[in-house]
C-alpha cells in the first residue's frame, strides 16, 4: 500500500487516541481492503467522488459485505483521508462532495435468560484455594471451572467487556474485592463495583491468593500455564461449558454484558447509572436495552392473554 501510509495513520490513532488494540487492527485490515480494490482498479492520486462511490458498490455488490462492515470501511477510509488532508492540504479527500448513507438493520441484543443464568451459575466446580491457584501446575479441572464460574459472576454483575476483564491487573481490585478499577475503550477508566457480598468474599480471597503468588501488577487472571488469561481462551472455556450443560445458543462474553445491562434496567436502575457502569460514550447505545427489555415485556404480554384469562 505504498500510496496509502496507512502504518502511519494507525499509528497516530494509537498515539494520539489511545485506541485499543483490536480497533487498530481493524483500521489496518479495513485500509488494506481499499488498498487491494486501488490496486485492481489501477487508481492513484488524486482520487475522485467517483472512485470512492465505485468503493463502495464493490463492497455491496461484489464482495456482498455486511452493512456494518461497509459503514466501517467507509469511516476509516474518511478519517484516514481526513487525517492526511490535516497533515497536507495539497492533498484534498475524495470524501469532501460524498455522502453516502448506509441502512443497517437494527438488531437487538440478546441476553441470556434467566433461567439459563440460575443453571450457569450452578455449575460451579468448588471453591478457589491456594492449592488449585490458577497456572499451577497441579491445577485440576475443577479448579479452572471454579474460575470459569467467578468470572462469569463478574461479568454479570459488573457488565464488563471480557477484554476488560481480562486484563486486569492485582492492583486493580481494592482490598476488600467490592471494586475494580477498569481501563475501557480510549485508555478511559472507571470505576465499577461488585455489589454481592458473597461474590466480594470469593473475590477477595482469589486476589488475596494471586497477590502471594506474584506482584500487584500481574495479571489477575491466568491460564493453565501460568500467563494472562485471554479472551479467546476463556471463550473456549464457555463453549465447552454450553456443550456440557446443553446451552444452545452457546455463551459468550457479550451476551453476559447484555444480561447485566438488560437485568439492571428491568430492576429500575436509571439508565444513566446502567451507562456509566458500562463505560457507553452515547447514552443512544445504551437506550438500546431499554427497547430489549420492553420487547420482552411484549412477549411476555403475549403469551399471557388477560382478557382470556378473565373469560374463564
Amino acid at each position: 500500500m505504498s500510496r496509502f501510509d496507512h502504518t502511519a495513520f494507525v499509528n497516530s490513532r494509537r498515539d494520539e487516541r489511545s485506541l485499543g488494540h483490536h480497533t487498530l487492527r481493524a483500521y489496518a485490515q479495513d485500509l488494506r481492503t481499499f488498498a487491494r480494490f486501488t490496486k485492481a482498479q489501477q487508481l492513484s492520486d488524486p482520487l475522485s467522488k467517483d472512485d470512492i462511490l465505485a468503493y463502495h458498490r464493490h463492497l455491496r455488490d461484489e464482495l456482498c459485505a455486511k452493512p456494518a462492515t461497509i459503514e466501517r470501511r467507509l469511516v476509516t477510509l474518511k478519517s484516514y483521508y481526513a487525517w492526511r488532508e490535516d497533515r497536507n492540504s495539497a492533498l484534498p479527500s475524495p470524501f469532501a462532495d460524498i455522502r453516502i448513507t448506509v441502512k443497517i438493520p437494527r438488531r437487538l441484543p440478546r441476553p441470556i435468560d434467566r433461567d439459563t443464568l440460575k443453571l450457569v451459575l450452578r455449575a460451579n466446580g468448588g471453591a478457589i484455594d491456594a492449592r488449585s491457584s490458577p497456572g499451577a501446575d497441579h491445577a485440576v479441572p475443577d479448579a479452572q471451572n471454579a474460575v470459569t464460574i467467578l468470572l462469569i459472576k463478574l461479568l454479570i454483575v459488573t457488565g464488563l467487556r471480557i477484554s476488560e476483564l481480562t486484563n486486569l491487573k492485582v492492583r486493580n481490585v481494592s482490598s476488600d474485592g467490592s471494586q475494580i478499577l477498569v481501563q475501557g475503550k480510549g485508555s478511559k477508566e472507571r470505576i465499577v463495583f461488585v455489589p454481592n457480598r458473597e461474590l466480594q468474599e470469593d473475590f477477595r480471597r482469589f486476589c488475596q491468593m494471586r497477590s502471594k503468588d506474584g506482584s500487584i501488577a500481574s495479571p489477575l487472571f491466568l491460564n493453565m500455564a501460568g500467563r494472562r488469561l485471554r479472551a479467546a481462551t476463556f471463550r473456549k472455556r464457555l463453549r465447552a461449558l454450553s456443550k456440557r450443560l446443553s446451552i444452545e445458543p452457546h455463551l459468550t462474553p457479550h451476551r453476559f454484558r447484555h444480561s447485566a445491562a438488560t437485568l439492571l434496567i428491568e430492576a429500575g436502575i436509571d439508565i444513566r447509572m446502567v451507562q456509566a457502569l458500562l463505560g457507553h460514550a452515547n447514552l443512544k447505545t445504551t437506550e438500546i436495552y431499554v427497547r430489549v427489555s420492553n420487547h420482552a415485556l411484549k412477549r411476555a404480554l403475549e403469551r399471557v392473554d388477560i382478557l382470556e384469562v378473565l373469560r374463564n
